[in-house]
């Protein structure tokens, strides 16, 4: 049960503070981290098709502060996670859903979480 517990930790510390990262980062310098050269260079992920179909500019302000709000509120359950408040098996499962719109690797980092989190509560009983 530790191993689980471990790798959720270090997984949602991966993305949400990835999340946090980046959206400030974002606020800041203008631009989200992007590659510098090569066939992608400048470009956002895959994520920004999904954005855009909900109706969101994906460079827009309102998805920074959602990039920031998502990782700052990741971490800070994370940490009740850590600490075992009752509350926030839920709270981390919550976070890994809505961690799931970030293609591809954000999808993959919390599609695991969100099977760990399950098979955690499973041996919890």
């Amino acid at each position: 049960m530790l191993a689980i517990c471990i790798t959720i930790f270090v997984l949602a510390l991966l993305e949400g503070g990835w999340f946090a990262f980046d959206g400030a980062h974002a606020l800041m310098r203008g631009d989200y981290v992007t590659p510098k050269s090569g066939q992608h260079a400048g470009q956002l992920g895959p994520w920004k098709h999904v954005v855009r179909a909900v109706g969101i500019e994906p460079r827009s302000t309102l998805m920074k502060w959602i990039h920031v709000v998502l990782g700052v509120s990741w971490l800070v359950v994370l940490v009740c996670f850590a600490v075992k408040l009752q509350w926030a098996w839920w709270g981390m499962l919550l976070a890994a859903v809505a961690g799931l719109w970030y293609l591809p690797f954000g999808t993959l980092l919390s599609v695991v979480q969100i099977v760990l989190l399950v098979v955690l509560r499973g041996r919890m009983g």
